[in-house]
C-alpha cells in the first residue's frame, strides 16, 4: 500500500516545464473551442492587454502516462523555441503548466492547409509548385542546421498565417521532431506512410529523411498523387523500399527535365546520395527561375483534390472510432460502416454522412461533405458502398506509422495521428492553426 501511495505522489509531482508559472486565466482570455484532439483542447484566446487573439492547446497531464511523455512534450515546446526565429515556422508565444494541463499559447493561422490553398485556386503552375517546396525545404535547412531532425514532414503540416493572398506558409507540427547530434542513427519508426523514408523502415537513420519527405510532397505537388501508392500501409511500405518513380504517365511529359532531375535526388534510395536541404535550395530549378509559369493540367488539381479529400475523410471517420466509441462497440470497419448507415441500405448517402459527422461535432460546410463524397464514391452515384469504403480505410489509422513505446503519449499520437497538428484545425477543416 505504502508503494502505491509512493508511486501516485511521484506521478503527481512529475511537471512538463522546469519551473512554476501565473495561471494562463491571469493573462489570457479563454474563448470558444477550436478544436479537440486525444490529448487535449483547442481554445482560441486573447491577450488581456494587447487584446491579441492567440490558439491555446491545453494538453491534459492525465493523458501523460509515463516519464518520456512529459519529456516529449517538452522537447517539442523546446524545439519550437528554438526554432522560433524563422519566418515560416509558427510562434509559441507562452507556455503555463497547473496540476492538470499544459498550456501552449501559440501564434493563430487561419489561412488554410496548403493543398486546400491550391485546389480552392483553381489553377497552379510548377513555379508556384518551386516557391512552395523552397519554403518547406527552408524550413528543414534551418531545422538540420540547429540539430533538429523533423521527422514527419507533409502537407498536413503547413497552413497559412491567414487567408490572403500573400500570407505566409507555416511549418506548424513539431510532435515527433528531435535533437540529434551529426552521425547520430535513429531506428525507432515515425512519420506517416506516403512520405516515409525507406531508411526509417529499415531502422536506421538520420536527417537525410527530412529531404525524402519534402521531394515525396514536390512529387505530390505536380501531379496530384503520392510517388509510392497501395491499397494497404504494407503495399505503400513495399513501393517505398522496392518500387521505381513513374515519370512517364500524365502529366510528367509535360513537366520540365529540371523539376523531374531534381526530384529523382530529393527521392534517391540511398541517404548516402541523397541530396541535402541546402543542395536543394542551390538546385537551378529554384535559384535559376527555370521552373515554367504555366498552368499545369486540370487533371492534376482533380487528382490532388480526391487524394487530400480522402484522407481528410479518413481521418475524420478514425476519430469516430478514436474518441467517440470503445473497442468493444467496435469490433471493426463493418461496425463502423453500419453506425453511418442508418437505414441499413448498404450503401453511405450524403445525408448519412452529413448526420454521421454531426454526431461527432464536425463543423464541415455541406459544400465540403459533398466535396468528400465525390472523391470516395468511385462510380460517382454519390452514395458509398462497403467496398470503396473498406479500401479507403484499409491503412492503419490516418496513416501515420508507429512507434515502438506502446501505450504512451508518443506511440498513441504516432498511431492515431493526434498531435499537436490538431491544434491547428477545427475538427480537421482547414480553418485553424495555433
Amino acid at each position: 500500500m505504502s508503494r502505491m501511495r509512493s508511486s501516485r505522489a511521484r506521478k503527481q509531482t512529475l511537471s512538463v516545464l522546469p519551473h512554476q508559472t501565473p495561471r494562463l486565466r491571469d493573462h489570457y482570455v479563454l474563448g470558444k473551442k477550436l478544436g479537440q484532439g486525444q490529448f487535449g483542447i483547442t481554445y482560441l484566446c486573447t491577450h488581456k492587454t494587447s487584446n491579441t487573439p492567440y490558439a491555446c492547446k491545453s494538453i491534459s497531464k492525465r493523458k501523460l502516462l509515463c516519464k518520456e511523455d512529459y519529456e516529449d512534450v517538452w522537447r517539442e515546446i523546446q524545439i519550437m523555441h528554438h526554432l522560433s526565429e524563422h519566418p515560416h515556422v509558427v510562434k509559441i508565444k507562452d507556455t503555463y503548466e497547473d496540476s492538470m494541463f499544459v498550456h501552449l499559447v501559440m501564434e493563430l493561422c487561419a489561412g488554410g492547409e496548403l493543398f486546400d490553398r491550391i485546389v480552392a485556386k483553381g489553377h497552379y503552375s510548377e513555379k508556384e509548385a518551386a516557391k512552395l517546396i523552397k519554403t518547406i525545404v527552408g524550413v528543414v535547412e534551418t531545422c538540420h542546421s540547429l540539430g533538429v531532425m523533423h521527422r514527419d514532414l507533409k502537407p498536413e503540416n503547413f497552413l497559412f498565417d491567414n487567408p490572403s493572398d500573400d500570407a505566409k506558409l507555416k511549418s506548424i507540427d513539431f510532435g515527433l521532431s528531435i535533437f540529434y547530434k551529426p552521425g547520430q542513427i535513429f531506428n525507432d519508426v515515425v512519420g506517416s506512410p506516403y512520405y516515409v523514408a525507406p531508411e526509417v523502415l529499415l531502422k536506421y537513420y538520420g536527417p537525410e529523411i527530412d529531404v525524402w519527405s519534402a521531394g515525396v510532397i514536390l512529387y505530390i505537388l505536380l501531379c496530384g498523387v503520392p510517388p509510392f501508392w497501395a491499397e494497404t500501409e504494407s503495399g505503400i511500405f513495399r513501393q517505398i523500399l522496392h518500387g521505381k518513380i513513374d515519370f512517364v504517365s500524365e502529366p510528367w511529359p509535360s513537366i520540365s527535365d529540371s523539376a523531374k532531375e531534381l526530384i529523382k535526388k530529393m527521392l534517391e534510395k540511398d541517404p548516402r546520395k541523397r541530396i541535402s536541404a541546402h543542395e536543394v535550395l542551390c538546385d537551378p530549378w529554384i535559384v535559376d527561375d527555370l521552373a515554367p509559369d504555366k498552368p499545369l493540367d486540370s487533371a492534376v488539381l482533380s487528382r490532388l483534390k480526391q487524394f487530400y479529400a480522402m484522407n481528410k475523410l479518413k481521418k475524420m471517420a478514425l476519430r469516430v472510432i478514436a474518441e467517440r466509441m470503445s473497442e468493444e462497440e467496435i469490433g471493426g470497419l463493418k461496425e463502423l460502416f453500419k453506425m453511418i448507415d442508418t437505414d441499413n441500405s448498404g450503401t453511405i448517402t450524403f445525408e448519412e454522412l452529413k448526420s454521421g459527422l454531426q454526431r461527432v461535432g464536425s463543423e464541415l460546410m455541406e459544400s465540403e461533405i459533398k466535396a468528400l463524397m465525390e472523391a470516395v464514391s468511385c462510380n460517382g452515384d454519390g452514395r458509398i458502398d462497403y467496398e470503396e469504403f473498406t479500401a479507403m480505410m484499409r491503412q492503419s489509422s490516418d496513416g501515420t506509422v508507429g512507434t515502438g513505446r506502446s501505450r504512451s503519449r508518443t506511440a498513441m499520437r504516432s498511431s492515431l495521428g493526434l498531435n499537436l497538428a490538431d491544434a491547428f484545425r477545427v475538427n480537421d477543416s482547414p480553418s485553424q492553426t495555433n
